[in-house]
């Protein structure tokens, strides 16, 4: 590999405390699955991950089995040209402007869920090069992901299932699962004290997982991005209004474009690229990449992000992949979801199928 990459009991209340930050399982907006041998397929496998989300939230027909409330967005992003040194990737020539589609929703699977209810927002976002090829992103508003591996969201899914004579997840199944896996610390000391913020605009949103930026010269160069937001968080706190994430983003860009700035920081030696528990030092080289602006939205349902599958995976040349175990398990899990929720729109009274020239899993 080239330069720079990595050469790679609380108390009983706490943990009700927060409890729902962990046993709403999409709290990430990241799911995981089965992919090229990581777990046997009788240990794990897609449908096994979806199930569990399933049995956490409960089957609504037709929507995400995580992030299952949202809203889709669109406009574009205009490169700074500073990643063009590191990246080939088109989306980054100097002053190049490329359409996105994308998507702000919260954790979990119940499209109905207040939108208080959990501290954490995504950001989805699809480019669409001029050469047509796309590089597609799941970002979170958090600096860290509470465990390394499938495995170990898998057994966070199952720590967080509710129980049928509460309805709540249990404390104990909780604490073991967090005395079990000391590597959720960096997660639960920022879980402690977050907060559901009152707007999707003034949040930022971390990529959490590692990439690989690739040069002209065929260098490969190890990242983590971010999109920062530009307007200001006000300290407002969230009104009554179960839906007042939607509110508040339709009101805002009733007044003008909405912006955030594409942060990419460069790894150094050593820096891990296959944890996404891990945070890299603050001293790493960040470089502005350019600014997203987004200017509409619309409702999911029938709005242009309905058909998109947000799979990590999808790149175009000068993105690549890196060895976290997480990304080739995301994209199998993303898959399973999608297969199930379009199918049962195409049985949903009213429903259209989802049009064609969508190719939500093709890798264009």
């Amino acid at each position: 590999m080239t330069q720079p990459v990595s050469s790679r009991k609380y108390r009983h209340g706490r943990w009700l405390r927060w409890a729902p930050v962990v046993a709403v399982p999409a709290a990430f907006a990241l799911a995981f699955g089965y992919a090229g041998g990581w777990l046997a397929p009788h240990r794990l496998t897609p449908k096994r991950l979806i199930d569990q989300f399933q049995a956490n939230a409960g089957v609504h027909p037709g929507y995400r089995r995580n992030h299952a409330k949202g809203v889709c967005v669109s406009g574009y992003f205009q490169s700074s040209g500073q990643a063009a040194a590191y990246s080939v990737a088109q989306v980054f020539t100097p002053g190049q402007r490329t359409p996105v589609v994308g998507r702000f929703a919260i954790p979990g699977g119940n499209p109905y869920a207040p939108d208080s209810s959990v501290p954490i927002r995504s950001m989805a976002l699809r480019f669409t090069q001029a050469d047509g090829q796309q590089w597609r992103t799941g970002m979170n508003s958090m600096p860290v992901f509470p465990v390394a591996t499938p495995q170990a969201f898998y057994a966070q899914l199952q720590a967080g299932q509710p129980d049928p004579a509460t309805g709540k997840p249990d404390p104990a199944k909780l604490a073991a699962f967090f005395a079990a896996h000391p590597e959720t610390a960096a997660f639960r000391a920022w879980a402690r004290t977050a907060k559901p913020s009152a707007s999707f605009a003034t949040d930022s949103y971390w990529g959490l997982n590692a990439f690989e930026f690739v040069d002209s010269d065929g260098t490969r160069h190890a990242v983590r991005w971010q999109m920062v937001a530009q307007a200001a968080a006000d300290g407002a706190t969230p009104p009554d209004n179960p839906d007042y994430l939607d509110a508040d983003l339709r009101r805002r860009l009733a007044q003008g474009p909405l912006r955030w700035t594409l942060r990419v920081t460069l790894a150094n030696p050593g820096d891990p690229t296959d944890d996404a528990t891990r945070a890299w030092p603050a001293d790493r080289t960040t470089i502005d990449a350019g600014t997203l602006v987004l200017q509409a939205t619309e409702a999911q349902d029938s709005g242009p992000c309905r058909d998109i599958n947000y799979d990590p995976t999808v790149l175009p040349d000068g993105i690549a992949i890196s060895d976290d175990p997480l990304l080739p398990a995301r994209s199998a899990a993303y898959a399973d979801s999608y297969l199930r929720r379009t199918s049962e729109e195409a049985h949903l009274p009213g429903a259209a199928r989802p049009s064609a020239n969508t190719q939500p899993e093709a890798r264009r």
